[in-house]
């Protein structure tokens, strides 16, 4: 059983790297989105910055702590012996955990654009969504929805 462990935790933190990043897109609706009227205005793009986004949820780092507490212990557990070896196993499980939920939160980032747009109304929004798209200061653009359920969208 113990040779199964690592495969389990490395198992444990791919699953941990695969959050839905594409619900950040512009082009990507939600099921409750469809067939609902959507607001429309137009603007043209006055400042674009790269950004993150942070997928979260209610386990954010739960499944790479855990798997690194196994895999840090198990490697701390292949040191020293008697209470040294408790010791480096205990260490280890701790180090693991925080290298897990680091590096679990690194692969839930999402490549962004933080797009401010100038309204023809005269007014000034910022939207950010997935950097899935190029896009220019000075371009036209759609702004569909409002609140928070706005993206940006091509002219």
């Amino acid at each position: 059983m113990k040779r199964f462990l690592p495969v389990i935790a490395m198992g444990l933190l791919t699953l941990g790297g695969c959050a839905n990043s594409d619900l950040y897109s512009g082009d990507v609706y939600r099921g409750s989105q469809a067939k609902t009227g959507q607001t429309v205005t137009y603007g043209t793009i006055t400042a674009l910055r790269p950004v993150q986004i942070q997928a979260s949820d209610q386990n954010s780092g739960v499944l790479g702590g855990l798997g690194g507490a196994v895999i840090g212990g198990l490697l701390g557990n292949q040191i020293g012996g008697g209470s040294g070896r408790t010791i480096a196993t205990a260490a280890g499980a701790i180090g693991g955990s925080v290298a897990g939920s680091k590096i679990e939160d690194k692969a839930n980032q999402t490549n962004a654009w933080e797009i401010e747009v100038r309204r023809d109304v005269g007014d000034t929004v910022i939207v950010v969504q997935k950097a899935d798209r190029q896009w220019q200061v000075g371009q036209r653009v759609r702004l569909i929805g409002s609140g928070a359920n706005m993206s940006v969208a091509p002219y």
